[in-house]
């Protein structure tokens, strides 16, 4: 429960930034610059592939680790994989100021509405964020091995949403994109730094030093952390490629719309996200103990109760989505039913492999899963730009669903064979509720709770 409610708080403070920052950026900048910024943020997140992985894999190690009582050689993991990310990350970086220096990035990006001087710094200052979040893996992962990844949560939270609204201050002042952009890499290098004191001083065993680093645990680690970046890649392709191919096909106008109708059908997944990262690491150490009878349950319950969540969503926002969408982008963005109905449909279908695939990324046995994500949401955003060129943005929400198909064909036969679970008792556990969660048990609770209190 302290589990979920952390990660309730997470999800929450994502959500407020979202809520908060579409009209405000519509209100100061307009639709047009407001899918500049989309676009330029998307962007970025291509440089986290390198680091991402070794960041979640180190966490898995390290929680199985802590599960057996082996605090040294969870130590070494850390060690290990800091200063891996350390280095390429300074290599990134490297490669990125280059690069900024000399391609033409507004032209590339297609971005007439700024000069290419805004969109060479703003990318600079965003990747520059970037870079520096992804110790934030590692660093949460320090939390997680302790099962104090509750704390852990809200603390990274907190932080997010103070360097939030440090990031709306320029926007507010009258200032573009590229001091905005500038703000924002300033307040999150500042949230990460904060983060690496605050973990050295709650685990006093976490040290940045070196002299655990080993070569061979980085090489031990190094295939299942590039089949890891499979996710940050697909995911990137998923939301910034398909955003990128409708600007490509579109325009930036097109991308404001689509992107804001797409934030809106994805409530449901903030709810599911919360889920995943409850019983991820419960399923980390269940499997480390060799508990395979827990690792089932684990899994079915989690699927259970995200395809619940996500269909009750879906039904509310079906309803309410597309007013809200008007509303929420202050009239200028249509409410579009049609378009926001599309998205829910893709929203159902991801949450289900989505969920189910934490049982195999939290044992780190994601290798193949990460390559059929990457080509699944690869081909997809192909489609898509072909499809919006054809169709608009309703041929760009409908083959989203390409990639969500193959997904859940691939992932869902997979957890079944690691959980050591058939498709009957999954199927039955999907309708069946234990006794305690059925609506006249928490009935009885609720007003149990009233007469005590």
């Amino acid at each position: 429960m302290v589990g979920f409610s952390s990660a309730l708080v997470g999800k929450a403070a994502a959500t407020v930034m979202q809520v908060v920052q579409v009209p405000v950026l519509f209100h100061y900048w307009g639709r047009s610059m407001f899918g500049v910024w989309v676009i330029l943020t998307a962007f970025p997140t291509y440089l986290a592939f390198q680091n991402t992985g070794f960041g979640s894999v180190a966490g898995n190690e390290m929680t199985m680790l802590m599960a057996r009582g082996e605090q040294n050689a969870a130590l070494r993991a850390f060690q290990s994989c800091w200063w891996l990310i350390s280095l390429m990350m300074g290599i990134t970086g490297a490669l990125l100021c280059v690069a900024l220096y000399f391609l033409p990035m507004a032209k590339l990006l297609h971005l007439p509405e700024i000069s290419e001087h805004d969109a060479s710094w703003s990318l600079f200052w965003l990747g520059m964020a970037l870079l520096f979040q992804q110790l934030e893996q590692l660093l949460q992962a320090s939390y997680r091995c302790i099962a104090r990844y509750s704390y852990g949560t809200f603390l990274k939270s907190g932080l997010s949403l103070i360097a939030f609204g440090v990031q709306l201050i320029p926007v507010m002042m009258g200032y573009g994109v590229r001091t905005t952009a500038m703000v924002f890499a300033i307040a999150n290098i500042a949230v990460t730094l904060i983060l690496c004191a605050t973990v050295k001083h709650d685990i006093p065993w976490i040290s940045y030093g070196w002299s655990h680093a080993s070569f061979a645990e980085i090489k031990r680690l190094t295939r299942p952390a590039l089949a890891f970046m499979g996710f940050p890649i697909g995911f990137a392709l998923n939301l910034q490629g398909s955003q990128m191919a409708v600007n490509y096909a579109l325009g930036a106008d097109a991308v404001a719309v689509f992107s804001t109708a797409r934030t809106v059908s994805r409530l449901a997944l903030q709810v599911v996200e919360m889920v995943k990262n409850t019983v991820w690491p419960e399923l980390s150490i269940a499997f480390g103990a060799g508990n395979m009878e827990l690792v089932r349950t684990l899994h079915r319950r989690a699927c259970q109760v995200a395809l619940f969540i996500s269909l009750s969503v879906v039904a509310i926002v079906a309803a309410l989505g597309p007013t809200l969408l008007h509303k929420w982008t202050l009239g200028k963005v249509p409410s579009s039913p049609g378009l926001v109905g599309l998205l829910l449909i893709v929203v159902v279908l991801y949450s289900l492999w989505s969920t189910s695939s934490t049982l195999v990324a939290a044992i780190n046995l994601h290798e193949r899963l990460a390559t059929v994500y990457t080509f699944a949401t690869g081909i997809t955003v192909v489609l898509t730009y072909f499809a919006a060129r054809q169709f608009g943005l309703y041929g760009a929400a409908g083959s989203l669903l390409l990639s969500e198909l193959i997904m859940d064909a691939y992932v869902l036969p997979s957890s079944l064979r690691i959980s050591h679970d058939t498709w009957g008792g999954f199927l039955r556990a999907m309708v069946h509720y234990p006794e305690t969660l059925r609506p006249a048990a928490l009935w009885r609770r609720v007003k149990g709770f009233g007469i005590t209190n």
